[in-house]
């Protein structure tokens, strides 16, 4: 391949720059050209491309959200929106994406890839969800931006003998919340993997008060949601003044962690990689230590299982 397009798609997430910076280093650095398509796939639609080189991408790694922009796009999810990216494509000598995004990404990259223009997905999503990676870009950022936030609260309920319920995101996943209220010492961690018994956490909150604890921070998935009524309940049943936060998209942002720049840059590396090959319909993954990828089609059928075992551990340490 001789010139090849990046794009960013879905959430953004913190370490997308440093992704993005690799893709378009690494191509020049294997004697590729490299085209920056705006507002993802949506860009891709209404020919916002770019040309980019080493120095378009100077100073990005540091920086949070995504340079390209992001953007949902209902009309690339018909046939005709699908045809219309595969023009812009060829209308720009593109022979080939590295898309950066979730698993709604990596669909629009199968389809891409099914009419002829080959693809390589990168996993970019705060929520860590994509059941064929075990680690997605913007996770750690957001992790420690939760736990920045929390610890700070954390001295609001001390000082006012409060129960602090903190919503944290994750959309339909709960691998923020278990870490972060792990990590932030939390008497309880509610995530949609686990059905929620309110009961056996009033009587948590209730036994660990007896032993001279006046204050608690509960962490709440968002695919849980309900913090408000979650506050009331513990309130009505426990006496202790309760009250609810949620997080929200400041969790997104922010200069991204040491891990997060190293994964990305790993990541965007290899999708290169990939696309000077000749090889597309592929989603870049971290497993055990390692990069490695799949069949996209393998990828999107993969199940993630939870790591329910943690939650015992939460509950163990926070007594």
């Amino acid at each position: 391949m001789k010139t090849i397009g990046v794009l960013t798609s879905g959430g953004d997430a913190p370490g997308m720059n440093a992704a993005i910076r690799a893709v378009v280093r690494t191509a020049i650095s294997l004697g590729m050209n490299v085209k920056g398509i705006k507002s993802g796939y949506s860009g891709l639609i209404h020919d916002e491309v770019v040309d980019l080189d080493a120095r378009s991408v100077s100073d990005i790694i540091s920086r949070g959200g995504t340079m390209l922009y992001t953007a949902r796009s209902k009309r690339f999810m018909t046939e005709e929106g699908v045809l219309e990216a595969v023009e812009t494509c060829k209308r720009h000598g593109i022979e080939g994406v590295v898309v950066i995004g979730g698993d709604g990404s990596f669909r629009g990259a199968r389809d891409l890839s099914n009419h002829g223009i080959p693809c390589v997905g990168v996993p970019g999503t705060i929520d860590n969800d994509i059941s064929s990676t075990e680690y997605t870009i913007g996770f750690d950022t957001a992790m420690n931006t939760a736990i920045e936030m929390i610890d700070k609260i954390r001295d609001t309920a001390q000082s006012h003998h409060r129960c602090s319920v903190i919503e944290v995101m994750g959309r339909h996943a709960g691998y923020i919340a278990l870490q972060v209220g792990i990590a932030t010492g939390a008497t309880g961690i509610l995530v949609p993997e686990i059905p929620v018994d309110l009961d056996r956490l009033v009587k948590k909150i209730v036994e660990v008060e007896k032993t001279g604890k006046k204050h608690f921070i509960i962490v709440v998935a968002e695919g849980v949601g309900g913090v408000d009524k979650i506050a009331e309940y513990i309130q009505e049943k426990t006496g202790i003044d309760s009250r609810a936060t949620v997080l929200g998209h400041v969790q997104r942002g922010g200069s991204p962690t040491v891990r997060d720049r190293v994964r990305a840059t790993q990541m965007g590396n290899a999708a290169v990689h990939l696309l000077y090959k000749g090889i597309g319909n592929r989603v870049v993954a971290y497993r055990r230590g390692e990069i490695v990828d799949f069949d996209i089609f393998e990828a999107l059928n993969m199940i993630k299982t939870f790591d329910a075992g943690m939650i015992d551990v939460a509950h163990e340490t926070a007594i």
